[in-house]
């Protein structure tokens, strides 16, 4: 564990949360996009310095930068509708061919069409989203027996398989592991790894806070406080700048924790930009495997890469710690806590990982809604969509409705539904169970 002794006299940067409006089409440029003095054409909603940081780290250009950002968004949609309407039959939903496909995994050919009006490319897989989420539980519930050759282990949608990471002559050691945990041959790929992943402590997300003479930084702003990195402080330890408790702390095992402020402290729904200002955060909404990511921190400011893995466990010195989110945006010491975000939804705080900004290197992050699950808390917002809730088949169309199953809907038509008009967000062909009442991630009430 990285954390660095400060004297506490750093003057408070504001608010904690951040911003991107991130999303995949056309394929990373070649060449970086070229540096310009002329204004970055930002979307709506979209912060310049995310606009432009999305740019610099992912090769793009303005054109290419928008249109990963439409296609991110529609793969979060895609996800959200899927994985509640198939359940058990869901293979994951995730960004491929560099950005330009939503690619969704089907173990039933009857479920392609439902992929397909969606706008997404069906993908046959052997093992569910949920077969291969409880692999990676049997390996964690067996993490103190890892043999010190294993570095981690992940769920890898695309590759419909558990990853087990191992260093350089370890990777008989790591099998053993993982088929001693029931896993099936047939869903394990052991991969050679040099990461040496260690947790960022000393550092700035949003704000800036300080545990005794230790920094770290301000995650994300919840009713109350805020969200950080569990291995920033224990409970009961007091901070200050802002001033408050820490009420909550688990690391190893989960890295997360939340921090209740004292009073006079506002906590904001805000992320500060570190050009002199703040952009907002809207909710929760979990960003699809393959869609674009950026990440705030002190040391190297905004920094964006894309989402590779979900459910990734890793090693630290401290122990293992799972359910994390494996990324190639880069961080340093003085990184940790801070804010993850996938367009102006919050994803997570920075845990830790290997490498820097200068080289590159592999980072992971805590997903917030596991923080706000386990604590009970509640995020701040500046309003916007957040997590939408699980679509519900409503029988035949009430009256006042011209919503109708099999028509193909363009993002911007408006329908209406039990004499309420809705606007649709998002190109797809109708079906039953997708009801514009019932799935705010393909419709919005106007």
């Amino acid at each position: 564990m990285l954390r660095r002794t400060v004297t506490v006299a750093a003057t408070t940067l504001s608010a904690a949360a951040l911003v991107l409006t991130v999303a995949l089409t056309a394929q990373a440029s070649a060449e970086p996009a070229p540096a310009s003095t002329a204004p970055l054409a930002a979307p709506d909603g979209v912060a310049p310095e995310m606009f432009a940081a999305l740019q610099r780290d992912l090769r793009l250009t303005p054109a290419q930068a928008r249109a990963r950002l439409d296609v991110d968004d529609r793969a979060g949609r895609v996800q959200q509708v899927l994985r509640a309407t198939l359940g058990a039959r869901y293979g994951g939903t995730w960004v491929a061919d560099g950005g330009a496909t939503v690619s969704v995994g089907v173990t039933s050919a009857a479920d392609a069409d439902s992929v397909r009006n969606l706008g997404a490319v069906p993908v046959p897989v052997t093992y569910t989203e949920r077969a291969l989420d409880g692999a990676v539980d049997r390996l964690n519930r067996r993490a103190a027996a890892a043999p010190a050759a294993v570095v981690g282990w992940y769920a890898d949608l695309p590759g419909n398989a558990v990853v087990v990471l191992a260093r350089d002559g370890g990777t008989a050691a790591a099998r053993s592991f993982a088929t001693a945990a029931g896993l099936p041959g047939g869903a394990l790929r052991v991969q050679v790894s040099t990461e040496a992943p260690k947790p960022y402590a000393d550092v700035i997300g949003g704000n800036a806070y300080y545990t005794g003479s230790s920094r770290c930084s301000i995650g994300f702003s919840v009713n109350g406080g805020f969200v950080t990195a569990g291995h920033c402080g224990r409970v009961g330890a007091r901070t200050s700048q802002p001033g408050g408790t820490v009420r909550g702390s688990t690391f190893p095992g989960r890295d997360y924790a939340w921090v209740q402020v004292d009073a006079g402290n506002t906590p904001r729904g805000l992320v500060n930009d570190y050009r002199g200002g703040t952009v907002a955060v809207a909710g929760s909404t979990e960003a699809a495997v393959g869609a674009a990511v950026c990440r705030s921190g002190s040391t190297t400011g905004w920094r964006c890469g894309t989402i590779q893995q979900k459910n990734a466990s890793v090693t630290y010195p401290e122990g293992t710690v799972s359910g994390l989110t494996r990324s190639n945006a880069c961080a340093e010491p003085g990184d940790s806590g801070g804010s993850w975000l996938s367009g102006a939804q919050a994803q997570g705080v920075t845990s830790g990982g290997s490498g820097n900004c200068s080289t590159g290197g592999t980072m992971y992050f805590q997903p917030v809604n596991a923080i706000l699950a386990a604590y009970g808390l509640s995020l701040v917002t500046t309003g916007g969509p957040g997590p939408t809730p699980t679509p519900t088949p409503t029988g035949n169309p009430p009256g006042g409705t011209t919503w109708q199953v099999g028509t193909a809907y363009a993002a911007g038509a408006t329908v209406s539904y039990a004499g309420v008009s809705y606007r649709c967000l998002q190109g797809h062909t109708a079906q039953s169970g997708w009801e514009p009442p019932t799935v705010p991630a393909l419709w919005q009430r106007v």
